[in-house]
């Protein structure tokens, strides 16, 4: 530690600057370095304080309420522990000061770029307002990193502690984001920041490779806690056994053969996470609401950035200036509005508050996954008004625009893949030699499958004839697109009576034979 404090130069004589200790309720007492808490100590990092780490689940689990800045502290903290690790593990590494301090910055930044409810501004309202758009918070993430560091001068500060740049500047935006030049074609070394030999450092904060890296360390354990659910990894054991090996002429970080397990504990709990948190039924809804909300209130809120420009909701991830003053705060600023401009968007808003929500007319899959652009989830939306006569409803009007479909996709982090394929490990006594471990060498019981889109429908009506006609039309709508047998929650219409009804749909069509379960023999598996 103490070298990492050291001043560099040749005028001025090195000097050891102390560390900040914080109290976190996850890793217990954490040190900083000054560069860190100088970086924290901003209007662009102090705005993480605002930005609710799991969005809409807050009203759902009334434990979520921690925020991107504790995360993003952890990750920092856990970015330098791992580094560290490997440095006095194996110094032949020539892990540097420099080195070290630029894992941590950017484990610290990684998140500058979130928006407003977290993953729900980036995944479900830019692409609605953007729809050609291929925004992330990655890219907001960079560009609020070189603003932050503009603003508030901190290149002389970043020079004072070792830094070098502009190359560290460079090297740390590539952690959080990857290569810079994506003209780059394999096999040649994409990366600017650090050469080759060290590429085992991009691995640290966000793992491009396997996905095993401190990030999810951070949101595992943070969100566990937050959420009261059990927390199945122990990252504890992998800084215990982390360590830098050849493979294939590239140095990659390994751990020992018998955590394998431990590893395979670590996606179980990420896909726990997504089914019983993340992808919760009811915080989707929220967060579908609090999208329509936004877009609603799209033209009318307007906030100042550079140059005294204004911007609203969506335009603002266009200037750094305005994004630092773009908060989950524009939930309550729509909420306790009084313009009539605003109206429509505070009443969804007082409705969420109220528990009016949306409702869940259920879940189903398609045979295949699919790429969903924003035109299909509309074109799904009108064919689910419309997939039954006016005649069939019985006085109900359906319209398009009472339908939302939701597309979710649930994976270990790499698609269909398995992550813990591109995984090396290593035995005690042959610590330079990795070797891959399979699927079948660990158990017969882990998946076969790493990956499952569903689709959701929700029903904006709330009144039971409406709801129950909807209902109804979804479950012709699934049938009639060859999706699953659908899972239809709510006691107005019963899933026995749903299931009947998908029979006797099904019976209107000749050239698909029905077996006795009374689904389409074709489909039998959901």
């Amino acid at each position: 530690w103490p070298e990492i404090y050291k001043g560099r130069g040749a005028v001025n004589p090195p000097h050891v600057f102390r560390p900040t200790v914080f109290n976190d309720p996850i890793h217990g007492h954490v040190e900083m370095h000054p560069l860190l808490v100088r970086i924290m100590d901003t209007p662009q990092f102090q705005r993480l304080r605002h930005i609710k780490q799991l969005g809409g689940a807050y009203f759902v689990f009334p434990g979520a309420s921690h925020n991107r800045f504790e995360h993003s502290i952890g990750v920092g903290y856990l970015a330098g522990r791992l580094v560290q690790e490997l440095n006095e593990r194996q110094p032949e590494l020539l892990i540097s000061s420099r080195d070290i301090l630029c894992v941590q910055i950017a484990g610290l930044c990684h998140d500058l770029g979130h928006g407003p409810f977290s993953h729900m501004f980036d995944s479900m309202f830019i692409p609605k307002m953007h729809p050609k758009s291929k925004w992330k918070h990655e890219n907001a993430s960079l560009a609020m990193f070189d603003h932050l560091v503009s603003v508030n001068a901190l290149e002389p500060v970043m020079k004072d502690h070792g830094l070098v740049l502009p190359d560290d500047l460079v090297f740390i935006k590539e952690q959080i984001a990857g290569p810079q030049n994506t003209s780059v074609v394999f096999p040649q070394w994409p990366y600017k920041g650090r050469p080759e030999d060290k590429s085992f450092l991009y691995e640290i904060v966000a793992n491009k490779m396997s996905g095993i890296d401190v990030d999810k360390w951070d949101y595992f354990a943070r969100d566990c806690y937050h959420l009261g659910i059990p927390n199945n990894f122990d990252y504890h054991r992998f800084l215990k056994f982390a360590r830098v090996c050849e493979v294939d002429g590239k140095k990659q970080i390994c751990t020992r053969e018998k955590e394998v397990g431990n590893l395979y504990d670590m996606f179980h709990t990420r896909n726990y996470l997504h089914r019983k948190a993340y992808q919760h039924k009811v915080g989707h809804i929220i967060e579908t609401m609090i999208t329509e909300a936004f877009i609603k209130a799209e033209p009318h809120i307007q906030i100042q950035g550079s140059e005294g420009k204004m911007f609203t909701i969506s335009t603002a991830i266009n200037d750094m200036e305005a994004y630092t003053k773009l908060t989950d705060h524009v939930f309550e600023q729509i909420l306790y509005s009084s313009s009539s401009e605003l109206a429509e968007a505070r009443k969804i808003l007082h409705n969420i508050t109220c528990r009016n929500l949306y409702k869940n007319m259920g879940q189903t899959q398609a045979k295949k996954r699919v790429e969903v652009s924003q035109e299909q989830l509309q074109k799904w939306a009108s064919e689910l008004a419309t997939c039954r006569p006016e005649s069939d409803l019985q006085g109900v009007t359906l319209e398009p625009g009472d339908f939302v479909v939701n597309i979710i996709n649930m994976d270990w982090g790499m698609k269909e893949k398995n992550p813990i394929n591109n995984m090396r490990f290593y035995c005690k006594n042959t610590p330079t030699k990795t070797t891959q471990i399979s699927r079948n060498q660990v158990s017969q019981m882990l998946p076969d499958q790493f990956a499952e889109q569903l689709i959701r429908v929700y029903f904006k009506k709330r009144d039971e004839k409406t709801v129950e006609a909807a209902k109804i039309n979804y479950v012709k709508w699934c049938m009639d697109n060859n999706f699953s047998k659908p899972q239809v929650r709510r006691p107005l219409i019963s899933f026995i009576y749903c299931m009947d009804l998908y029979l006797k749909l099904s019976l209107d069509k000749v050239a698909r034979p029905v077996n006795r379960s009374g689904f389409p023999s074709h489909r039998q598996n959901s």
